[in-house]
């Protein structure tokens, strides 16, 4: 895998790194598998993937659990799920002075937005079936990894026959921490140094809601 990029981004957008994912992707799937993407980046990179393989797409929601006083530091991170998974970093917690208290309430505000957003992207329909399947997770990038971490966790529980891991960029090291939670994993770049995800992309427009509804209806269309 190439680790500097001496010609600018690596890719020109998420559906064109989502095309390059599902031509190495193609030889790595052994069954039908289920494309499950990370939003709501994922969705385009996803989307471009299960057009591909000719596989149903749906997503998995995972919400960060930040610290008191300080919501971007993540001191855990609860996936959905039947039922939910939660991770939690307890060093961190102590830190923080978090108490467990303190941090099932916020898991539970947190599970209560992933409700909502399933209900925005999904209507009501239900959780995909995992156990038994081949199942891909995508996202359109790896930086510390630790959502994808609590989602593939929650997907290890649930039963699937395999389960891959695939992103167009990340960073080496939060790479080699994701792949042991796998059966196989796909980075195309690994660049070092790494920089923000944005930056190895000429659009990295923030995805909408809006488009991951879209992106979702036409796939099920």
């Amino acid at each position: 895998m190439n680790r500097a990029f001496p010609d600018g981004p690596a890719f020109r957008d998420r559906r064109q790194a989502g095309r390059a994912l599902a031509a190495v992707l193609r030889a790595k799937v052994q069954g039908e598998p289920l494309v499950l993407a990370l939003p709501r980046g994922g969705v385009p990179v996803a989307f471009e993937v299960a057009e591909a393989l000719q596989a149903p797409l749906d997503v998995v929601l995972v919400r960060k659990i930040g610290a008191p006083g300080n919501a971007e530091f993540a001191i855990g991170a609860v996936a959905e799920g039947n039922p939910p998974f939660c991770v939690a970093d307890q060093a961190v917690m102590d830190m923080f002075g978090a108490s467990q208290a303190w941090f099932d309430a916020e898991r539970d505000r947190q599970l209560a937005e992933i409700a909502r957003r399933r209900a925005v992207y999904c209507g009501d329909r239900p959780l995909p079936e995992v156990a038994g399947r081949e199942v891909i997770l995508v996202d359109d990038g790896i930086a510390t990894g630790n959502t994808a971490r609590a989602a593939l966790m929650a997907l290890a529980a649930a039963g699937p026959s395999r389960l891959l891991f695939a992103a167009p960029i990340g960073a080496w090291e939060s790479v080699a921490r994701l792949r042991p939670l796998v059966d196989e994993l796909v980075c195309l770049q690994m660049p070092e140094p790494f920089r923000a995800v944005g930056l190895h992309y000429e659009t990295f427009e923030q995805t909408t809601d809006t488009e991951v509804v879209a992106l979702l209806r036409q796939s099920r269309s």
